[in-house]
């Protein structure tokens, strides 16, 4: 039975305090002790005596005081509230019980075994440990031998009890207890055990002195971040090693110290990864399971100096959340999970609150998609109302995450549809991104954790890219990878130029590739034949398609300023449904007014007013900008104060970077027999003029059955296109398909479009770069609110992920997390 009746009313059990041969007891004889505090002050008796006995009674207290010293001890550790101690362990036949002992052995304020215990289980040697630290008595007594504490599920009592030490106590146990609750059945003892009083040594452990006299960190057993760090010593990553599904013996973690292997979890999403491996680095959005985080240490300084608990703590929260990321992960929901003996316990699930609040803020958990009833925030996290301005991916990230927090939003699109820069058409039989199509590296991407959340299937993009010339000839892949090699050579020499050179030295990205490959083959006395040099040429197009931008605007210094971030790593996948769907799912239940362009924004009082081009005005206390840069280098809305020097010279040091694509759809897959299942191909340039201009083709049906190719047009080839025709473009593109398919007839398309984001009024570009003279600082001076009223996001307020819906994605979540913050 789980008789926690013996344990209600007192803080060390219902044992009665033995009477002193004196008589006395040490307070009241028929009250309970407490192992909590108490004051030692003894009662004063109400017969003072004579003046003649006053020496012999001060000579009697002196005794009765050395005879108690001899029937009870007390606790040795300095500020331990306990002034009788109790023995939990009762294991020698000579337990101390509440009485007196040599010795006392502290493990919390409450939780203590005697000498004697101690001798009966250091003989046996029964403790073992696969952990790190070198095993001790006081830990095995912790870890295995303290009763365990639960907690009442009903809502109007929530008590806590102490279990009989025969009792383990397991997830599902946790989740359904009842005071009074019987192992084998629901039954109920008594007419009503939650009438029965709390341990008092519970209320103990919310002080805030309790936690600073517990002799040893909580080690969780059976936590479901056990699966994914079975390659850790459980001690150093919040478990206990006695009970963690550990498929790595002690001795193999010491003799195998750089295991990186991401471990198997069944039904667990391959891209869900949460967790560093030992030796692993360089992973976007991963946590080092034994180690806190800056921002962390920051909120919970207690933590600094032993992160044990927290770590126990965020870990499971962490592992939670990803093998359940469709239904809001809840403080109930984690603390079943916490199995660890002693009172301890009451202390992880009181702490797991805010744990949980900071994880769900920061949008590590309970993000994406998630549709909420509640907010998932406490009100002192909760602005009254926030404005935000754009519906694209940061905008609609930020205002899913308010709203969920329980902020009121509404959100301002100048457009007809929300998405920004996402759109998708399905004009052509499949759908085709006008904007974003493609998720670079799914690990940890919280574009993969939507669609998981969604039941959308990503098609993984295949490495294979053929080469062909114009004439139908392909590409030597020798010569290619020769090529690679070559042009990645370049790069490294760029970036060793860069490492003594101050941005006023900066130079073109284009001028310095130039330099470099015109004094490699100087010294080398190497000649690139004209197939090689157009190779090349295929390269540097894919550099001017990854930047935006002509290689002579962009900065040699910061070119890859992302690059010394952990970036998102794994497959590259094609979201053959689109970002739509994902963006859509997210604005469910927001108040977005569309057609309402912002034309200003006044934040010198205390509200921020916020006026749009046909005079409508809304005010809030937080404003959160997600235009497109290039509004912002425009002055498309005029800010009252100005917005800071230091903030609009960010703004003009990066560039708006401009791609144009195209798509058509043919009455054939003409490809297929030459391409043969490659998801792309790629356009060998005919001169370095051509450069940019269809470099490669992707099949936008992997499914095989619509014919439908999609191509890029960047650098140069932007504005060679720009004043021609739908039409003529068209053109352009169909001769180059009928160079590369030269053996056999390419059809006219019965479907096209070509975007022209460069005329599209509201985005004017398609992502940022640093322009030549600017630095990759700039993205986090754009990222920095104005007087805590102004926010901004967007891909361009992003330093480790620019250029990407991802990027946009977690700067709107970003910004929620500082609004809520503020």
């Amino acid at each position: 039975m789980l008789s926690d009746a013996d344990y209600s009313g007192n803080g060390s059990g219902a044992r009665r305090a033995r009477k002193r041969s004196s008589g006395e007891s040490p307070g009241d004889g028929q009250t309970p002790r407490s192992s909590g505090r108490q004051s030692t002050t003894r009662v004063k008796r109400s017969n003072n005596p004579p003046p003649g006995q006053s020496k012999r009674k001060a000579t009697e207290t002196e005794e009765e005081d050395e005879q108690a010293e001899k029937k009870y001890r007390k606790c040795e550790k300095a500020g331990c509230s306990a002034i009788y101690p109790v023995c939990f362990a009762s294991a020698s036949d000579r337990c101390a019980k509440n009485g007196y002992t040599s010795r006392w052995y502290h493990l919390s304020c409450g939780e203590h075994f005697c000498n004697e215990c101690f001798d009966h289980y250091y003989r046996r040697k029964v403790w073992t440990s696969n952990g790190k630290s070198e095993p001790s008595l006081k830990a095995f007594m912790a870890d295995q031998q303290l009763p365990f504490w639960v907690q009442c599920t009903k809502p109007d009592c929530r008590k806590w009890r102490q279990l009989t030490k025969e009792i383990q106590l397991i997830a599902s146990l946790a989740a359904a207890y009842r005071c009074g609750m019987k192992v084998n059945n629901v039954k109920i003892e008594g007419p009503d055990q939650c009438s029965q009083p709390e341990d008092l040594r519970v209320a103990e452990v919310s002080e805030s002195w309790w936690h600073s006299m517990l002799i040893l960190p909580p080690l969780l057993k059976e936590s479901p971040a056990g699966a994914f760090l079975s390659a850790y010593y459980p001690d150093c990553v919040g478990m206990s090693p006695s009970g963690s599904p550990c498929n790595v013996s002690a001795a193999e973690l010491r003799a195998e110290p750089c295991r990186a292997v991401q471990p198997q979890i069944p039904g667990l999403c391959p891209y869900f990864q949460p967790f560093y491996q030992p030796n692993e680095c360089g992973k976007a959005l991963c946590v080092r399971p034994d180690m806190m985080e800056l921002d962390e240490l920051y909120e919970f300084p207690e933590f600094s100096r032993d992160p044990t608990m927290y770590l126990a703590l965020r870990n499971l929260i962490l592992a939670s959340w990803h093998k359940n990321c469709k239904e809001v992960l809840t403080a109930e929901k984690c603390a079943q999970h916490i199995i660890v003996r002693g009172l301890v316990r009451v202390c992880c699930v009181q702490e797991l609150d805010r744990v949980l609040h900071f994880m769900t803020r920061k949008g590590l958990i309970n993000t994406g998609v998630l549709a909420v009833n509640q907010p998932l925030l406490p009100e002192r996290y909760r602005s009254k109302k926030v404005i935000v301005i754009g519906a694209g991916a940061a905008g609609l990230a930020a205002a899913r995450q308010l709203q969920n927090f329980g902020t009121q939003v509404v959100l301002l699109e100048a457009r007809d549809r929300i998405g920004g820069r996402v759109w998708d058409d399905g004009s052509l039989g499949v759908t085709v991104g006008r904007g974003a199509q493609i998720v670079n590296g799914c690990v940890n991407n919280p574009i993969a954790l939507m669609c998981e959340q969604m039941g959308i299937r990503m098609h993984k993009l295949g490495e294979r890219c053929d080469l062909f010339q114009e004439g139908g000839r392909a590409t030597d892949p020798a010569i290619d990878k020769r090529m690679d090699f070559h042009f990645n050579a370049i790069l490294d020499v760029v970036s060793d130029w860069r490492n003594d050179k101050s941005q006023s030295q900066d130079a073109p990205l284009g001028e310095k590739v130039q330099e470099i490959k015109k004094n490699f083959l100087q010294e080398s006395g190497m000649q690139f034949s004209d197939l090689e040099e157009k190779v090349l040429q295929f390269h540097l197009s894919n550099l001017e398609f990854a930047c935006g931008s002509t290689l002579d605007q962009v900065s040699a210094r910061f070119w890859d300023h992302n690059e010394f971030f952990a970036q998102f790593s794994g497959d590259h996948t094609l979201l053959t449904k689109g970002y739509s769907v994902l963006l859509h799912k997210l604005a469910e239940g927001l108040d977005i007014r569309t057609n309402c362009p912002v034309q200003a924004i006044d934040y010198s009082a205390d509200a921020v007013k916020v006026t749009s081009s046909n005079g409508s005005q809304w005010t809030a206390q937080k404003v959160l900008v997600t235009v497109p840069l290039t509004l912002l280098q425009k002055n498309a809305i005029r800010f009252n104060p100005p917005l800071p020097e230091r903030k609009l010279k960010a703004i003009h040091s990066l560039g708006a970077g401009i791609i144009e694509k195209i798509a058509l759809q043919f009455p054939n897959r003409f490809w297929d027999s030459k391409i043969q299942g490659a998801d792309y191909f790629g356009h060998i340039p005919p001169c370095p003029e051509k450069r940019g201009m269809f470099s490669v083709f992707y099949d936008l049906d992997p499914q095989g059955k619509q014919a439908v190719l999609m191509s890029i047009m960047s650098g140069d080839a932007v504005s060679a296109v720009r004043d021609l025709e739908d039409s003529e473009v068209v053109d352009e593109c169909l001769k180059v398909l009928r160079e590369l398919f030269t053996e056999q007839e390419v059809p006219d398309p019965l479907n096209y479009f070509v975007t022209r984001w460069s005329k599209d009024v509201w985005s004017q570009m398609s992502y940022s770069f640093v322009k030549t003279g600017g630095s990759g600082e700039a993205y986090d001076i754009l990222a920095e609110d104005v007087q805590g009223k102004v926010f901004f996001a967007g891909e361009a307020t992003n330093r480790h992920f620019p250029q990407t819906v991802t990027g946009a994605y977690l700067s709107g979540v970003r910004e929620a997390s500082k609004m809520a913050a503020v």
